[in-house]
């Protein structure tokens, strides 16, 4: 059964010195997550050791301000378009160069979904979501960025999108086999529903579903609600209600700033696999 539930009420609990997290998705929250969740919160100055365990894997995306990264002498600075990936035994630290908020998840005993991992551990990546290609929908006007792919991370552990929905759009009635999967909302509101259950979700809110649980999104107001969602394993399998339509996505050459995106992704259809060029 799909959890949602808002940021704002779970308890912010100090981590270190200017540093206090909020742990959002938990075995005590979320029996059967596969996927750990935080919301970390970090004051000017204020550093966050990062340690990921040899059989796991994590990353980062910066809700809020700026910050610095850390790693192998390695420095490199941080705004709210990045999306950062930690391979397996990674070691770092971020520090906050504003007043920033991070939404941190991490996979423990991540090579259980990627059998490669162990053998060809991934590296390092940071994505800027903002220079990435756009995709728009041939159902209605909402746009699709990916911000976590194979391609991407070199990894099938995970997958992650950042979807918009202008007022009044929504998705078709599906599920997935093969993963489960969260939604977090970064702007705006709407209904969420699960098997056919309404649910209001509002900026701030995380839903998770099942796999195999029935759900789509519809957004309201006058603003675009956006939300992040991410789903481990990355494989997995898109079954769309009956009389539903499947939901395809058409490339438009830029990026969200209007501008040409640093790579091209072909058209193709949510009901496939994950095409080779995502």
């Amino acid at each position: 059964m799909a959890v949602t539930f808002n940021q704002s009420s779970v308890a912010a609990r100090p981590l270190s010195m200017g540093v206090a997290r909020q742990r959002l998705l938990t075995a005590e929250r979320v029996q059967r997550t596969k996927v750990l969740l935080d919301r970390l919160t970090l004051t000017d100055g204020a550093a966050l050791q990062l340690t990921v365990a040899d059989d796991s894997l994590a990353w980062f995306q910066i809700l809020e301000g700026e910050s610095v990264l850390c790693h192998d002498r390695d420095t490199v600075e941080l705004t709210d378009a990045h999306i950062v990936f930690l391979p397996p035994g990674f070691r770092g630290t971020v520090t906050g160069s504003t007043h920033a908020v991070l939404l941190y998840a991490e996979v423990p005993e991540a090579a259980r979904f990627d059998q490669n991992l162990t053998a060809r551990p991934p590296s390092l990546h940071i994505v800027d979501w903002t220079r990435e290609p756009v995709l728009d929908s041939e159902y209605d006007a909402r746009k699709r960025i990916y911000i976590a792919t194979p391609k991407l991370f070199d990894t099938h552990a995970i997958k992650g999108e950042m979807i918009i929905y202008p007022p009044g759009t929504q998705a078709a009635n599906h599920h997935h086999e093969g993963a489960e999967h969260f939604m977090y909302v970064l702007q705006g509101r709407g209904t969420a529903y699960a098997n056919e259950r309404p649910i209001p979700v509002r900026k701030g809110d995380l839903i998770y579903y099942d796999e195999r649980e029935r759900h789509y999104l519809h957004s309201e107001g006058e603003e675009d609600m956006v939300f992040v969602e991410f789903f481990v394993p990355g494989k997995y399998k898109t079954v769309w209600a009956p009389g539903a339509p499947v939901c395809t996505w058409t490339p438009t050459g830029r990026n969200i700033r209007g501008e040409k995106p640093v790579r091209e992704i072909k058209g193709h259809s949510s009901a496939l696999a994950t095409p080779q060029d995502v």
